[in-house]
C-alpha cells in the first residue's frame, strides 16, 4: 500500500478523521494481523467519531440550555424521589430513540428545570438534537413568529428536534392562542419525538390547568399516553443552597 500518497489525498479531500484512523492503525502492532474488513470497520468507526466531536459544540449552542452539566453530575447523596432505573434509561438517551415523553414535576426549587436540562447535553453527546425552551417566554415569541412570517421555520425545528425540554408548564398564559399553538408544536412530534415537560403542576392536575376541555384532551392525548413522571419531592435546593452559602461566609 502507498501509505503517503493515500494519507495526502485523505488530507485533500478533507477527510480527517479517515486520516487520523489509517494514521492510528499504522501506529497498532496487530494491525497487519487483522483482516480487511476489521481495519476498514475501525477507520469508519474513527470517522464518525471525529465527525461527532465537531459537530458537538453546534448541537450545545443550539440546544440553547440553561445549564451543562450533564446527567452524571446527579447527586444521589439527596435524593428527590426518582426511579433509578428510569433515571439510568434517560441517562443512555434508550427512551429518547423509542422515543418516550418524560414529565418532570415537583415544588418550586426542587431542581426539575435543572434534571431536565442534563438531559440535554446527554442527548447532544449521543448524536441527537435538542432544545430547551420556556413556555412562558416561548409562546409569546411564537406569536410574534407568526406576524414576521417566520412560524414555518419554527415549526419545522419542533418537529425534527430528536429531544424538545418545555419548561415552566403551568407559569405560561393559558388563552386559546396560546393552547392552539402549543397543540401545534408538538402534533408532528407525536411518537416521533421525545417531550420532556417540567411543571409544578400535578399532571393529574393538567387537564383542569388547560381550562378548554376540547384542546385540553387534544394536547394531552398526544402527550400522556406515552410518558413517564418523576415526582420530585423535598426541600427547595435553592433553600439549601443559600444555607450553605450562609454557613461559608459565617466560616
Amino acid at each position: 500500500m502507498l501509505t503517503h500518497p493515500t494519507l495526502d489525498t485523505l488530507q485533500t479531500l478533507k477527510r480527517s478523521g479517515l486520516y487520523h484512523a489509517l494514521v492510528e492503525q499504522l501506529q497498532m502492532a496487530d494491525s497487519a494481523a487483522r483482516s480487511c474488513e476489521e481495519r476498514f470497520g475501525l477507520r469508519v468507526d474513527r470517522a464518525r467519531t471525529e465527525r461527532d466531536n465537531r459537530r458537538l459544540p453546534t448541537r450545545l449552542r443550539q440546544a440553547k440550555l440553561r445549564q451543562t452539566a450533564g446527567i452524571e453530575a446527579i447527586d444521589d447523596r439527596h435524593p428527590r424521589g426518582w426511579e433509578k432505573s428510569l433515571m439510568t434509561r434517560l441517562a443512555t438517551c434508550q427512551g429518547v430513540r423509542e422515543p418516550h415523553n418524560v414529565f418532570i414535576t415537583g415544588p418550586t426549587g426542587i431542581g426539575k428545570t435543572w434534571l431536565g436540562g442534563a438531559l440535554g447535553p446527554k442527548a447532544c453527546r449521543a448524536g441527537l438534537t435538542a432544545l430547551s425552551l420556556r413556555l412562558p417566554s416561548f409562546l409569546p415569541a411564537r406569536a410574534s413568529a407568526k406576524g414576521e412570517g417566520r412560524d414555518g421555520k419554527v415549526l419545522t425545528t419542533l418537529a425534527t428536534t430528536d429531544v424538545l425540554m418545555l419548561d415552566d408548564w403551568g407559569l405560561a398564559p393559558r388563552n386559546d392562542a396560546n393552547r392552539r399553538d402549543w397543540l401545534e408544536s408538538i402534533e408532528d412530534r407525536h411518537d416521533c419525538r421525545a417531550t420532556l415537560v417540567s411543571s409544578p403542576w400535578p399532571v393529574e392536575h393538567w387537564y383542569e390547568a388547560l381550562g378548554e376541555p376540547t384542546l385540553a384532551d387534544a394536547l394531552l392525548d398526544r402527550l400522556v399516553h406515552n410518558a413517564s413522571t418523576i415526582t420530585l419531592q423535598g426541600e427547595s435546593m435553592r433553600k439549601r443552597q443559600a444555607r450553605l452559602t450562609r454557613g461559608v461566609t459565617a466560616a
